[in-house]
């Protein structure tokens, strides 16, 4: 049986390309940079998915570690994507809208050998929510509400 959690969040349009949201009591804005005619209050919604990924794996390798009892003194996650804006713009493109490729790298400070952390981060990934939801295909519904 299946035991599915909703996890609800809000954006409204602010200033300009500014958008915000309230997420548990935080406040999280994002925008476009100054010279996307943004105002440059936060990260672009691109940057935030990205780090929105290397936030879920940090967050995984610290519950993995404390499962395995592995001393993980840290773990810096450095993801880029590439993505071609001219569909975003509205442009005539063969590309995608989305990225077309996403490379994650870790350094993993803990006494593993490198083939223990290369293992220990191939299983984080598999635990991880956000690289699970871009490495496979989900559903996606809109509506007006």
């Amino acid at each position: 049986m299946s035991n599915l959690k909703t996890v609800t969040v809000n954006a409204s349009m602010a200033e300009g390309f500014a958008i915000s949201g309230e997420i548990d009591g935080h406040t999280v804005l994002i925008d476009q940079p100054v010279t996307a005619k943004g105002s440059g209050t936060g990260p672009t919604p691109l940057q935030m998915l990205l780090f929105a990924i290397g936030g879920c794996i940090g967050t995984i390798g610290r519950i993995a570690a404390f499962q395995q009892k592995i001393n993980l003194r840290g773990m810096q996650v450095k993801v880029e994507g590439d993505y071609n804006p001219a569909g975003l713009l509205g442009k005539a493109t063969d590309d995608r809208v989305g990225f077309t490729e996403i490379r994650i790298s870790a350094v993993i400070d803990a006494d593993l050998s490198d083939e223990q952390k290369a293992r220990f981060l191939d299983e984080v990934c598999q635990r991880c929510p956000l690289h699970d939801n871009l490495s496979h295909t989900s559903t996606v519904l809109h509506s007006l509400g």
